[in-house]
């Protein structure tokens, strides 16, 4: 490893164990602002940003009591709820292993199994106020097909997040490049005041991912509250 160019960035040689495209991302993210930053705060990832940075121009964390946290993993999401709102109750779920985080509970299960929404139910022990998903399938390699994979994990989400979360309630999902699609935005739109897409700065350029930040969960006529 070492360093050369302007601005001090690293530069890392190329190890007989590691491949090109693995130096690469290394080198990506020794010199990544949001990854050291991400280090110097306590948070475990540099997602972690990208929810800081659409809270601030959505608002969706304030008040709420109750969050969903779908694809914890590695947990910096939930951090930022803790740290901005320590009152809420925090339930994540992740089919990857998720070192404890204080004050939230979490489930190591796979979001698409048939019993996952009420054991998510069960834990959260009321109406949701915020669903948030930064989960992604898999990818294979092509496009079409990531595509796909990635939006039924959206559509699953907002299902879910429809039969929980509380009136007024706001759901927030990753998508890919063209944002949520015809459909998809239709029903949100049906489920929700404002649907809105957003790419936070966090999010790198180079990276397909947008969000989709559906907020004001309207009254169904089975609503209790109607």
């Amino acid at each position: 490893m070492s360093r050369g160019g302007s601005g001090g960035r690293t530069r890392v040689k190329t190890a007989r164990s590691r491949t090109a495209q693995s130096t690469r991302w290394l080198e990506r993210q020794l010199n990544d602002p949001y990854v050291r930053r991400a280090r110097a705060e306590g948070y475990r990832s540099r997602a972690a940003y990208k929810l800081l940075e659409l809270d601030e121009r959505f608002a969706f964390l304030k008040g709420v009591r109750r969050v969903v946290d779908l694809g914890i993993a590695p947990g910096g999401w939930s951090q930022v709820v803790r740290k901005l709102v320590p009152q809420a109750t925090v339930v994540g779920i992740d089919l990857l292993p998720v070192d404890p985080i204080d004050g939230v509970t979490i489930l190591q299960l796979d979001f698409m199994a048939e019993n996952a929404p009420r054991l998510l139910e069960e834990a959260l022990g009321g109406p949701a106020d915020l669903v948030l998903s930064d989960m992604a399938a898999n990818t294979v390699g092509h496009p079409q097909t990531d595509h796909l994979r990635t939006m039924a994990l959206v559509e699953t989400g907002m299902a879910f997040a429809a039969d929980i979360l509380r009136p007024g309630g706001a759901y927030v999902a990753k998508v890919l490049a063209g944002g949520a699609d015809h459909d998809l935005v239709a029903e949100l739109k049906r489920l929700f005041v404002t649907v809105k897409h957003a790419k936070p700065p966090a999010s790198r350029k180079e990276s397909s991912e947008w969000y989709v930040i559906a907020q004001g969960r309207k009254a169904a006529l089975s609503d209790p509250e109607q």
